[in-house]
């Protein structure tokens, strides 16, 4: 799981360690992921399934890619299809995909690299393997996540975002125990690169085994940890915590986890994405690719749909044809 990292992580900026007084999260539950399909038929871990959305709020939807490892012949990705009313956010970790959207946005995302897509008023997009990777086959994991957008923004004008790996802001916990990849949002006063409509921070955190980081945290936020890989633990008591499960937690000033002294040779770290955002609090209506605030807007974003407003898909270029 590299991603992206460093040889020495001490030369790194520093996490500040959190004051003395500041109140570390509690765990209100843990929840482990159910397994599914997606799209053309891709693997992928449930990470939100059987949680409030007044827990998760402002983030509707996770899923973790993989990991999965394809044999010649099997990378899938899935077919066009449409979104509105929020964004969706995809970080790869091994592997490479590519994004296209009716909105003219696209590029292709590989090892630590995220794309960031506002639907907004509402676009078509598609992502898919390249075809070099379902030739040969290998390595894919990664994450979509959905972030819901406020009524005000719903109908905002589609944007691309193409965060490269390289972009994210590295940091290191005061000891050198975790590297903290700040993807969107700040911590302790260090910004990532992703531009986000609600204000957000996620990170991808790898926690080398038996060190313990203790994270600032903002209090307006909520706070979710999940398990990409290895063993841990999070919150003051300690709770258990391994690949595939969500971890909600209660109000505080940090976030507080540990990585396992003893790690699978597939997972030697513990590997965190570790979310939090202002709640949103308004009524949330959401069906398939829609996330709206009431009935009537999903009727008509599918009315929408069906009338080619929301797009229509780019014509593919033919070999040996010019484009015009």
């Amino acid at each position: 799981m590299p991603a992206v990292t460093v040889e020495n992580i001490l030369t790194l900026p520093r996490v500040s360690e959190p004051v003395a007084t500041a109140v570390s999260r509690p765990v209100r539950s843990v929840t482990t992921a159910p397994q599914g399909y997606e799209g053309e038929g891709f693997p992928v871990r449930r990470a939100f399934a059987g949680v409030d959305l007044a827990a998760l709020d402002p983030f509707i939807h996770m899923d973790q890619m993989g990991e999965v490892e394809y044999a010649p012949g099997e990378p899938k990705g899935t077919a066009w299809h449409p979104h509105r009313g929020f964004e969706t956010v995809t970080y790869i970790i091994d592997g490479t995909f590519v994004h296209r959207d009716s909105n003219g946005g696209g590029g292709v995302i590989t090892n630590g690299d995220t794309q960031w897509m506002t639907a907004g008023s509402g676009l078509l997009h598609i992502e898919v393997p390249p075809e070099e990777l379902v030739v040969s086959g290998g390595l894919f994991h990664g994450l979509q996540l959905w972030v819901n957008l406020p009524k005000a923004q719903k109908m905002s004008p589609p944007r691309y975002q193409d965060i490269r790996g390289g972009d994210v802001a590295l940091l290191s916990s005061p000891d050198g125990g975790a590297l903290v990849r700040v993807i969107a949002g700040e911590l302790d006063g260090h910004q990532g690169p992703g531009i986000t409509h609600t204000p957000i921070v996620a990170l991808h955190v790898t926690v080398a085994p038996g060190a313990r980081v203790r994270l600032p945290w903002n209090p307006e936020y909520n706070a979710l940890v999940y398990a990409l890989g290895g063993k841990g633990s999070v919150g003051p008591d300690r709770r258990p915590l391994r690949m595939g499960q969500l971890a909600v937690l209660g109000g505080g000033d940090v976030v507080e986890v540990g990585a396992d002294e003893s790690q699978e040779s597939r997972s030697p770290s513990l590997d965190l994405y570790i979310l939090g955002g202002r709640p949103i609090r308004e009524p949330v209506a959401a069906y398939g690719p829609f996330v709206m605030n009431t009935r009537a807007e999903l009727v008509q974003a599918f009315e929408d749909f069906q009338a080619g407003r929301l797009g229509t898909i780019p014509t593919e270029p033919h070999p040996g044809h010019d484009v015009l």
